[in-house]
């Protein structure tokens, strides 16, 4: 993007890759990879189905037929493993601290990544993820499962520290998630190898969330009248059984956040295959991938995706390197709705995502919404209608109808020509 917002270190998406890494100082990090990989590595490596809907031109951003941007950091999985198993130190090199797991046995990967998404609040085409993958030989695991405890491979705290630090917490954990047929252990795992991965993961992962939204917390309470009679803010977090193609069992992290329950973590049993195809089927491992902005927006309460991208000094000058404070919000400025209807192509090929892409390259930030209101088929015709109300709202500036109108305009002429609808 030219920006490299990982690298500014006064930007909250820094302070929070760097608040990560200490957090896990026996794990390799990576933060300077490019994003330009290949369809094999981005889906193939990882076991994507062909026909799967993340390989399509509506949902990723292709340069040629054989290589894109990036969807996610789960894209260097294998590459990572290899380089260690290879000793490639083309690849090893690019580690801030090597010494810590010379093998990448243990590796973080922070970057940015981009998909064709819709357009609100908590969505923008590009953003952030945090990999983490721990891998352990079967001697390792069959040792653990025999002393009957686990013990911290990357974090500071150990588990009993981890549960320490989870009584009482700000962070309200909910986990009734069950390893079975619908979330099912993997053929070449035994089932106590997957428990005891799924375990020793998720209470890296809950310590490491604590951590966050404490810090969060006293944030807050550094910002709020010392007079408030309010108690101490609570973030709920649950775990839910989901599914991955490069991971099984797997499950997501969701934390309540403005009265939605908004998805900050994918993770799960790493796929055999993926360790086999590295070179090491000695080992097993866990992976997990956090969203770095959704993060960094309960750390500092920062309300709107965008406002990770603005230059406004109003937003740049209240962080600085390793602080944590909270966003103090400067005016909001009024919006302008829009609304446009279209009758959708006779050959029913209309995809959403191509028209928030359309939205976002005429109007940019300016945009800060892109919703369905309205969609109707005719009775007798059979032809479908959308109706979208598009939302501009500048976040350091007024903007005028004139201004709008015109961007509203080459939206209708634009979705015409290039989309094929018909407005209605």
């Amino acid at each position: 993007t030219g920006r490299d917002l990982l690298h500014h270190r006064s930007h909250p998406l820094a302070i929070l890759k760097e608040l990560i890494f200490k957090e896990f100082p026996t794990f390799a990090h990576y933060d300077s990879i490019s994003p330009v990989v290949s369809t094999y590595q981005n889906f193939d490596s990882l076991g994507f189905a062909k026909d799967h809907p993340g390989r399509s031109i509506t949902d990723t951003y292709y340069i040629n037929q054989d290589t894109l941007l990036r969807t996610h950091t789960s894209a260097h999985q294998l590459q990572l493993l290899a380089a260690g198993k290879l000793n490639d130190s083309r690849l090893l090199r690019l580690a801030k601290n090597g010494e810590a797991a010379p093998m990448n046995e243990r590796f973080l990967v922070a970057a940015d990544v981009y998909r064709r998404d819709e357009i609100d609040a908590s969505h923008y085409p590009v953003f952030h993820q945090m990999e983490g993958v721990c891998t352990f030989s079967r001697a390792e695991v069959q040792e653990h499962l025999r002393n009957k405890k686990l013990e911290g491979a990357g974090s500071r705290a150990n588990g009993s520290e981890s549960e320490a630090g989870q009584r009482g917490s700000v962070a309200q954990l909910s986990d009734t998630t069950e390893i079975g047929k619908d979330n099912p252990v993997q053929p070449e795992h035994t089932d106590e190898e997957a428990a005891f991965l799924a375990e020793h993961m998720k209470k890296m992962m809950n310590n490491m969330v604590v951590q966050i939204l404490t810090k969060a917390v006293a944030a807050q309470k550094n910002t709020v009248d010392a007079t408030s009679k309010e108690g101490q803010p609570e973030f709920p977090v649950r775990w839910i059984d989901a599914f991955f193609p490069f991971t099984s069992p797997s499950w997501e992290m969701e934390v309540l956040f403005q009265g939605e329950w908004l998805e900050i973590c994918g993770c799960g049993v790493m796929k055999q295959k993926i360790l086999d195809d590295a070179g090491m089927s000695d080992r097993l491992g866990w992976a997990f991938g956090f969203g770095l902005e959704r993060l960094a927006m309960l750390l500092f309460g920062i309300p709107d995706i965008r406002l990770f991208w603005s230059t406004d000094p109003r937003f740049t000058g209240q962080f600085g390197p390793g602080r944590i404070n909270s966003f103090k919000q400067f005016s909001r400025h009024p919006a302008c709705i829009k609304d446009v209807s279209f009758w959708l192509p006779a050959s029913g090929e209309f995809h959403e995502n191509d028209l928030m892409d359309l939205v976002r390259e005429i109007a940019g930030d300016l945009v800060e919404g892109v919703k369905l209101i309205d969609s109707f088929t005719h009775p007798k015709t059979g032809k479908s209608s959308r109706c979208y109300r598009i939302n501009y709202c500048s976040m350091d500036r007024n903007v005028t109808n004139e201004e709008i109108n015109a961007i509203q305009e080459q939206v209708r002429e634009r979705i015409v020509s290039q989309l094929g609808v018909a407005l209605r």
